[in-house]
């Protein structure tokens, strides 16, 4: 279901650290544009560059040079807060280690961004229990973290990070801590929330899996994109 509508438009980005004695090039020249309902893995080896070209496109860091453009806003133009601000309403974030608040129920970690945003009761209510069911937890609203397994808590994230309706999902090695069986239901879930829902997902991965079942797959190396393919 991908549209025409560019959600992330990345225009000779360049990053460069400065923490070591010597700079460290982690992004070089890349351009890339991602339009909505797009299912796209970014791949390459340890330090390609793939986790910095995620976090700038998810306003989680800055480019050293260039631009990024997210759902139509200039990121490069806000503040800090706005930064954060902009994060809740539009970009929807699974890490591999889940990041589920300990403390909280199932039920409340999918709904504390749109507690954040502050959305009444009924619609947060009417959201995660949609949200739940659609990935197939419907009847663990209830159990912290630490009761679900390893599957099911990642199940919550991407619960977690549908819940305030992003432009896209990014998902930063979001099978790394899952077994075979896990892995495959939560593709299951992300592909047919893509193919249904049109909902745009990012992936940075090594896993092959996630790879095979990506329909665009950028390959990064030495922070440039060294391929671009559609399948």
């Amino acid at each position: 279901m991908t549209t025409n509508k560019i959600v992330v438009d990345i225009h000779d980005v360049y990053k460069t650290y400065h923490e070591t004695k010597v700079p460290v090039e982690a992004l070089r020249g890349v351009t890339i544009q991602i339009r909505q309902g797009e299912f796209t893995a970014i791949v390459g080896p340890s330090g390609s560059g793939k986790t910095t070209l995620l976090n700038i496109i998810g306003g989680l860091d800055r480019p050293t040079k260039g631009k990024i453009i997210v759902d139509g806003t200039d990121l490069s133009n806000l503040s800090e807060n706005q930064l954060i601000d902009f994060r809740k309403t539009h970009i929807g974030f699974v890490f591999q280690s889940y990041n589920l608040i300990p403390v909280l129920t199932a039920k409340e970690n999918v709904e504390f961004v749109m507690l954040l945003q502050n959305i009444d009761q009924e619609k947060r209510d009417k959201r995660t229990h949609e949200l739940m069911e659609a990935v197939g937890l419907g009847d663990r609203m209830s159990n912290k973290p630490a009761e679900l397994s390893g599957g099911q808590q990642q199940r919550v994230a991407v619960a977690r990070a549908l819940a305030p309706k992003p432009a896209f999902v990014l998902a930063d090695e979001p099978t790394a801590n899952l077994d075979s069986a896990s892995t495959s239901n939560l593709l299951d879930i992300m592909a047919r929330l893509n193919a249904e829902e049109g909902i745009t997902f990012v992936f940075s991965t090594h896993d092959q899996r996630v790879i095979d079942r990506a329909r665009r797959v950028i390959t990064i190396e030495d922070g440039k994109v060294l391929s671009d393919i559609l399948k």
